[in-house]
C-alpha cells in the first residue's frame, strides 16, 4: 500500500449528533467488524460510554476500503467526543489527520460545539467536509441546518452531503467523498523517523502502549527508539493497529496510524505531545506537539478508607497516563485526613474522572466542593496562586483578588433569549454580543465568572430551553472581585472540607443553605451541636442540631425535688464534658449534599 493510497480523518461533532453510530456504519461498509462480533458503538469500548451514551475517549481504527473503480485505500478513522469537557481530546485527534467530517443532526442544528470543533479544524489546517445526519427524522429541518452551516463557514448547498447513520443512507457515498476529498499525508518513509504521541494506555502486564502518528520514516519491532522530552530510549516489542482492536503488524510507515509496545514500565516517561524517534538516526526537531491545557475547575479526592492512599496515588499517575489534560498533587485535610487536590477541564470531566477511580481501579472516594483557581495580592507585595480557598489569607493581608472569566456562548431558539439572560444576570455575567443563526436561533456571547459555571449553569440552560441550548466557553482572564472566604464551622471547629470562594453578595444566601443542609445530614449526637456558617471570621448564619435526651429522673420513685435536681446537674455537666472532648463525624453523605447545593 502506498503512501497515495492512505486517508487519515476524524468525526467532529456536537454531543449526541451521530458520531459513534457513523463510525458504526463504515466499520460495517469496509467489513472491519464481522456481523457476529459488531454491537452498537463498536469504538465505545468503556462502559461509562456505553451507559451515558458518550464519547469520552477518542478511538482509532484502521480500515481496508476498496472505492467504486476498484482502487483500494486504508482508513484511518479518530471517532472523537462531543462534550466541550473533552475538547483536548478532540485537538489531540485532529493533530494525527488530514481531514474532518463535520457532522451536523438535521433536527438540532448547529449547536455551540460544532463550532468550537469547525474552527478547531480550521485553525489545524484540515480538508473539512460538512455532513448533515438523520435527515430521516420526523422533526428534520435540513434547510434550516444548510443555512446555518452558510451562515458558520459559507459552505454552498451542494457541498454539504445529506446522510443518515443509523439507517446507512449515503453512507458509502460520503466514504467515496472522503477518499476524494482528503488529502494524502505528506513525508517520506527514507526520512528520519518522526513520530507524535497522540495517545496511551497502561496495561498492567505489557506497561505503556504509546499511539501514533507517523509524519516521516519508519518504525518496526527491534528498533532502538527515543523519546524527546525525557530523552530515554527503548526497543520496540512490537509495532501495530487498531482493526479496531490491536493487532500486531511487521511495521508502520510514514502517514500510518498504530501502536508500540517498548516496555516502559514507568508511565511518567511518557508525555502526550512527545516526539518518537529513532535513537541512531534522530530527527532534526520535534514536532509541535499540542497546546498545554490548564485546569479550570479543581477539587480535593479523598479515599474513604485511608489504607487506600498508596493505591489511589498508584490509579491517579496511570489515569493521568490516559488522560494529560487531569491534574493531581497531594494535600491533607483536617477532616478527610490524606488524599488529592485535582484539577479537571470542567464539571463533566470531574465525575468522568470520579467514576473511573471507582470503577476501574475500585477506589471509594469522598469529594469535596469544586472551586477555581485564583489570584491574591497580599500586603507584603506578594502575588498568590491559590486552588485551595482553605490557603486564602486573613482579610487584613490582602490587597486585591481577582478570580478567572471566561466568554461563553450560548446557542438557542429565539423563543428563550429571555431565560437564559435573567440565569447569567443571577450569575454575575454581562452579554456583549448577540448574532442571528439562521431564521430561528441565536448566538448569544457574555462575559462572566467561571466559579458561577462549574457547578450547575450547562444543566440549567439545558432545562430552561427543553434541551436546544448548548453552551461552549473560552478562558479570557482575570478580574478584580470582591470574593470572602465561607467557612462551616461545628461546635467552633473549622471544617476546611467544606470552605469556599464566593461573592460577597451571596456568601448570606449560600451560607444559610449550607447550614440547613447539614442539619438534616449530620447525626445527632448526646451532645448539642452548632452549625454555623462564616464570612470572613464573622458568623452569618446558624443551626443547632439538638442532642439526644435521656431521661435520668425516670428511676425516682419518691423523695423531696433536691433529689430531681441533682441528678439533672449532673447530667448537665457531664454533657458540658462530652461536648469539650467530643468529635463530631462528618458522614460522606454530608459531603454529597453539600456539592449539590450549587
Amino acid at each position: 500500500m502506498t503512501k497515495t493510497q492512505i486517508r487519515n480523518f476524524c468525526i467532529i461533532a456536537h454531543i449526541d449528533h451521530g458520531k459513534s453510530t457513523l463510525a458504526d456504519r463504515f466499520l460495517e461498509i469496509t467489513e472491519t467488524i464481522k456481523p457476529r462480533d459488531f454491537r452498537d458503538q463498536v469504538l465505545d469500548d468503556m462502559d461509562l460510554e456505553r451507559e451515558r451514551g458518550i464519547t469520552i475517549k477518542s478511538h482509532p481504527v484502521q480500515m481496508q476500503y476498496r472505492n467504486k473503480d476498484g482502487q483500494d485505500y486504508t482508513l484511518y478513522l479518530i471517532d472523537t467526543p462531543g462534550h466541550v469537557d473533552f475538547s483536548y481530546e478532540v485537538s489531540r485527534s485532529l493533530s494525527a489527520c488530514e481531514g474532518a467530517i463535520l457532522l451536523v443532526d438535521a433536527a438540532q442544528g448547529v449547536q455551540a460545539q460544532t463550532v468550537a470543533n469547525f474552527y478547531l479544524a480550521l485553525d489545524a489546517g484540515l480538508e473539512i467536509i460538512p455532513v448533515l445526519n438523520k435527515g430521516d427524522l420526523p422533526n428534520a429541518d435540513p434547510d434550516r441546518c444548510l443555512r446555518q452551516l452558510k451562515d458558520l463557514a459559507g459552505f454552498k448547498e451542494e457541498e454539504v452531503l445529506r446522510i443518515s447513520a443509523k439507517s446507512g443512507d449515503g453512507v458509502a457515498e460520503l466514504l467515496e467523498y472522503v477518499v476524494g476529498r482528503v488529502p494524502p499525508p505528506s513525508g517520506r518513509s527514507d526520512q528520519a523517523l518522526q513520530a507524535l504521541i497522540f495517545d496511551s494506555h497502561y496495561n498492567t502486564f505489557r506497561g505503556v502502549i504509546i499511539y501514533i502518528r507517523l509524519f516521516a520514516g519508519k518504525l518496526s519491532r527491534g528498533d532502538k527508539v527515543l523519546l524527546m522530552n525525557s530523552e530515554r530510549g527503548y526497543e520496540v516489542q512490537e509495532a501495530g493497529v487498531f482493526r479496531p482492536e490491536m493487532e500486531a503488524v511487521e511495521g508502520l510507515s510514514a502517514g500510518e496510524v498504530g501502536y508500540i509496545i517498548a516496555n516502559i514500565k514507568e508511565p511518567a516517561d511518557v508525555l502526550i505531545g512527545d516526539t518518537l524517534t529513532t535513537a541512531a538516526h534522530p530527527c532534526s526537531e520535534p514536532l509541535s506537539g499540542f497546546k498545554e491545557l490548564r485546569p479550570m475547575v479543581f477539587s480535593g479526592l479523598y479515599p474513604i478508607n485511608s489504607a487506600d492512599y498508596e493505591d489511589m496515588k498508584t490509579a491517579l499517575i496511570k489515569l493521568r497516563l490516559n488522560d494529560p489534560s487531569f491534574v493531581y498533587q497531594p494535600e491533607n485535610s483536617q477532616a478527610l485526613g490524606f488524599g488529592f487536590r485535582c484539577g479537571f477541564l470542567g464539571l463533566l470531566h470531574m465525575d468522568i474522572v470520579n467514576e473511573r477511580l471507582q470503577r476501574e481501579y475500585g477506589i471509594n472516594l469522598v469529594m469535596t466542593t469544586p472551586s477555581v483557581v485564583y489570584q491574591v495580592s497580599t500586603t507584603d507585595g506578594r502575588e498568590m496562586i491559590l486552588d485551595n480557598p482553605v490557603l486564602l489569607p486573613e482579610r487584613n493581608r490582602i490587597t486585591e483578588v481577582r478570580e478567572p472569566f471566561i466568554r461563553a456562548f450560548i446557542i438557542t431558539p429565539n423563543d428563550h433569549i429571555g431565560a437564559i439572560m435573567q440565569i447569567v444576570q443571577d450569575r454575575r455575567g454581562e452579554c456583549i454580543a448577540t448574532e442571528s443563526l439562521g431564521v430561528k436561533s441565536v448566538i448569544l456571547t457574555f462575559e462572566l465568572p467561571l466559579n458561577e459555571v462549574v457547578i450547575d449553569f450547562y444543566d440549567l440552560i439545558k432545562s430552561v430551553t427543553h434541551g436546544y441550548g448548548s453552551l461552549d466557553y473560552e478562558y479570557i482572564g482575570y478580574r478584580p472581585s470582591s470574593l470572602v472566604k465561607l467557612e462551616i464551622l461545628l461546635n467552633a471547629e473549622v471544617v476546611d472540607a467544606f470552605s469556599s470562594l464566593v461573592h460577597h453578595t451571596k456568601a448570606r444566601s449560600r451560607g444559610l443553605k449550607m447550614v440547613e443542609r447539614l442539619k438534616a445530614v449530620i447525626p445527632r449526637q448526646m451532645f448539642k451541636i452548632a452549625v454555623q456558617a462564616s464570612a470572613d471570621g464573622q458568623v452569618i448564619a446558624r443551626e443547632t442540631i439538638k442532642p439526644f435526651r435521656k431521661d435520668v429522673t425516670a428511676k425516682l420513685y419518691g423523695g423531696d425535688r433536691t433529689r430531681k435536681d441533682k441528678l439533672l446537674k449532673k447530667q448537665k455537666a457531664g454533657k458540658k464534658k462530652m461536648k469539650m472532648v467530643g468529635q463530631v463525624q462528618v458522614p460522606q453523605k454530608a459531603f454529597i449534599e453539600v456539592l449539590k447545593l450549587g
